[in-house]
């Protein structure tokens, strides 16, 4: 997983690219030879966005027109690494600098293929650029960590696997780490997780990582929790989901591989502040000790919650989570979760459902997914939709209505969240059901770009 292999050397030879939208193309066209005109007209050639025209030279290709839409959006270029002939390839003009960002960074996301099972077809064109721009890289890493872990099949991802990850990056950058694991999960006071968990033959587990606090120095920084929901594959349980509905619950982790890819981002670009990361991974397995309809379980918080429904499984798994975070009372909480199949009926796959009990934080995301092109759209945390949560036998359900069921998710959540904290909860897809350019079908981080943007702006990184 190496970003830097989608990019030519500084000093390599490369066909020159022109990168045009529709306003720009007819006055570039007027300044080319009769020849390179008459070329573009026979093949009708239209730079829309996601067009390439290659262009004749002596010796044969002598370069490309690549069709673009908005410049600052990086999925404009993905679409050339697999449209472009293999080689090094370079933009025929200077570029402004958020320009040349956006550039790098849809080029990799173009040029990512998941390729642990499978050799891809053919090797994606390289782009060179005077200079990589080291953000850029490590937003894309992320990106591609996220799309990895997402596609990697339940065998190869269990909760056994986030651990040795979220080890992985706690040694690359000097973080502490310790993990709760099965039976001990109760001593330590986490039993809605391990209630979820007990069923699957391979052990729940919470995974916290914390880094940024062994300095005297950091001691003024603002602590921020980042929570991610590690269901690494979903049944349903006891209330089985039909065969297209299981299909692809590998990707349960999604809110892990995004809280995981976000972490090792803010420990990678230095950003000042305390970081803890909490994972909750456990499998919703159906077996003898599954956990059943109607049961009450107890909660780290102390609140009884009726199981409505074994499918509802993320957020139980979440408050155990939540409710420790609030306990070190952050700064910020922040969680990912592949949460509700409503958001995604609201909203569509592209667009994660943000809630947010804080406006200015809610507004600040809203920014940051403007200007990274990484949009999400906030929902409304309904207060008196927590009657569809009501229960008879406990203070608390984990489901009940149909109506409005993102909204009452996220209702259940902040339950957790002591008053008072910042907290933000993204319910995202972290999949493409179908390939587009930069967005190939299978894993994907939605979300995160815009997420590591926030914690960037608000924390002065």
């Amino acid at each position: 997983m190496n970003p830097q292999s989608h990019y030519a050397d500084t000093g390599a030879s490369a066909l020159p690219m022109h990168l045009l939208d529709r306003d720009g193309y007819g006055a570039w066209r007027a300044t080319q030879p009769a020849a390179v005109a008459a070329w573009l007209d026979a093949q009708e050639f239209q730079p829309g966005a996601g067009s390439v025209a290659l262009l004749p030279g002596e010796g044969g290709i002598g370069g490309a027109v690549v069709g673009i839409g908005d410049p600052l959006d990086p999925c404009s270029y993905a679409h050339a690494p697999t449209a472009l002939p293999p080689g090094a390839w370079a933009p025929a003009t200077d570029l402004p600098a958020a320009q040349r960002v956006a550039l790098q960074l849809g080029w990799g996301l173009g040029s990512y293929r998941f390729d642990r099972y499978k050799t891809p077809p053919r090797a994606p064109a390289r782009l060179r650029l005077p200079q990589l721009d080291d953000e850029a890289l490590d937003v894309l890493l992320a990106t591609m960590r996220v799309r990895d872990w997402v596609n990697t099949p339940t065998q190869d991802m269990g909760p056994a696997q986030l651990e040795a990850i979220a080890r992985e990056l706690a040694a690359e950058h000097g973080a502490h780490i310790e993990v709760v694991t099965g039976e001990s999960l109760l001593a330590h006071n986490f039993p809605a997780i391990h209630a979820v968990g007990r069923a699957s033959h391979r052990a729940p587990r919470l995974i916290e990582l914390r880094w940024g606090f062994e300095s005297p120095e950091s001691r003024a920084d603002p602590h921020v929790v980042l929570v991610g929901k590690g269901v690494c594959f979903d049944t349903g349980g006891l209330d089985i989901k039909p065969a297209d509905g299981m299909r692809n619950m590998k990707k349960d982790m999604g809110g892990a591989a995004h809280a995981l890819a976000l972490a090792a981002l803010v420990m990678s670009r230095k950003l000042p502040v305390r970081l803890s990361l909490l994972v909750p991974a456990v499998e919703n397995a159906i077996g003898p000790d599954a956990f059943r309809p109607g049961e009450v379980i107890a909660t780290r918080a102390g609140v009884s919650v009726e199981i409505d429904n074994t499918d509802a499984e993320g957020r139980v798994i979440l408050c155990d989570a939540l409710t420790y975070a609030g306990e070190q009372k952050p700064a910020l909480i922040v969680d990912f979760a592949t949460l509700t199949g409503a958001a995604r009926i609201a909203l569509g796959p592209d667009l994660p459902a943000l809630f947010a009990n804080d406006d200015a934080l809610a507004a600040a995301w809203l920014a940051a997914g403007e200007q990274t092109r990484d949009p999400v759209w906030r929902m409304p945390l309904w207060r008196p939709y927590l009657r569809y949560l009501t229960s008879n036998v406990a203070d608390l359900a984990n489901a009940g209505s149909r109506m409005a069921g993102a909204v009452t998710a996220a209702l259940y959540l902040e339950r957790f969240v002591p008053g008072g904290t910042p907290w933000a909860h993204l319910d995202t897809y972290a999949w493409n059901d179908s390939s587009r350019a930069g967005r190939p079908a299978g894993g994907e981080a939605l979300g995160l770009r815009s997420a590591w943007a926030l914690l960037k702006a608000r924390y002065g990184g």
